[in-house]
C-alpha cells in the first residue's frame, strides 16, 4: 500500500497528521526507559505494555528493525490554554479512538505489523500483570516512550512537527509495516 492510500486512511480514522517513518530513524534509548521508571504515569512494572514486561530496548529494537517502513500519525488539539485539561483529555480520547480504527484496518492488510501508541494501555481496568497472562495479547500494544523511543526525537527526525503552536497538543503513534 502506497503511503497515499495509508495517509487517507489514517485521516479516515481522525488523525488530524500523518506522516512516513524510516525505521532506520528509530534510536531506543535507555534514557526513556529511565523516564518509564520514574513512574510519573504510574504504569511502570503494572502493565503488559509497559517496561519491564513489554521486553527490553534490544527486544524492542529487534522487533522493529525487522520492518522497513511505517507511518507516524497524529491527533493535533487546539486548546483553550495550557491548562484545558478538558481538552486535553478529548484530544487523547479522540487520538485513542482513530488508533484503534485505524489498527483493525491495517491488521487486515499488515497481520504482523507492529503498533506503538501513545500512552499505557488502558483495554482493561486492572491489568492482570504480572499475576496473570495478558488477557488480550493481540491488543495490548506498548507506546513509543515504553518501546524507549523519544516522540519528538521521532517525530523530527522523519520530517513532522512535534509542536504545533502555542496552546496546541499533540498525540503521536507509529505503525511499522511489512
Amino acid at each position: 500500500m502506497d503511503i497515499a492510500k495509508l495517509t487517507e486512511l489514517a485521516k479516515d480514522a481522525g488523525f488530524t497528521e500523518v506522516g512516513t517513518l524510516d525505521v532506520a530513524t528509530l534510536q531506543f534509548l535507555p534514557e526513556v526507559r529511565d523516564m518509564c521508571a520514574a513512574d510519573k504515569c504510574h504504569m511502570y512494572n503494572h502493565s503488559w505494555a509497559c517496561p519491564p514486561a513489554c521486553g527490553t530496548l534490544d527486544e524492542m529494537s529487534a522487533r522493529a528493525l525487522k520492518y522497513s517502513r511505517g507511518i507516524l500519525v497524529q491527533t493535533v488539539a487546539q486548546l483553550e490554554d495550557s491548562f484545558d485539561f478538558e481538552g486535553m483529555g478529548a484530544a487523547a480520547e479522540q487520538h485513542k479512538q482513530a488508533f484503534v480504527k485505524l489498527h483493525e484496518v491495517l491488521r487486515e492488510q499488515y497481520p504482523d505489523l507492529f503498533p506503538m501508541g501513545s500512552g499505557g494501555c488502558t483495554i482493561c481496568p486492572k491489568c492482570s500483570y504480572p499475576d496473570a497472562p495478558c488477557r488480550f495479547p493481540d491488543r495490548a500494544i506498548p507506546s513509543m516512550e515504553a518501546c524507549g523511543l523519544l516522540v519528538s526525537q521521532v517525530v523530527s527526525d522523519n520530517g513532522m512537527k512535534y509542536n504545533h503552536g502555542r496552546d496546541t497538543l499533540a498525540y503521536t503513534a507509529a505503525f511499522l509495516l511489512e
